[in-house]
């Protein structure tokens, strides 16, 4: 005799508008590019909430290891030193490591 398999509903949790926000900006700094570069351009997209962008911008700004640079486009160029924040176990300022994680 065939088992039927019963699934419960699972509730989904929706993303905020931040933490959508934030992720996005997150890839575009881990991206490779702008990993060996030091710099990236981020922008609102026309489905973020202005309140989401400015509280990011915020977020971001309070970071000490960043430094923003706003445009009269509304985009914002954000740049970032070689070993900015702890240096881990071993790690010295000279490492050519292009996987370091964002200092956020």
């Amino acid at each position: 005799m065939a088992t039927q398999w019963t699934s419960t509903p699972t509730l989904r949790e929706e993303m905020t508008g931040v933490e959508r926000l934030s992720l996005r900006i997150s890839s575009m700094i881990n991206h490779p590019v702008a990993q060996m570069q030091r710099w990236v351009t981020i922008h609102p997209l026309d489905s973020d909430a202005q309140a989401d962008w400015q509280e990011v911008l915020g977020q971001l700004d309070e970071t000490p290891e960043l430094q923003l640079q706003h445009h009269a486009d509304g985009t914002v160029t954000v740049r970032w030193q070689r070993g900015a924040g702890a240096l881990g176990d071993g790690e010295r300022d000279g490492d050519e490591d292009s996987t370091a994680t964002p200092p956020f």
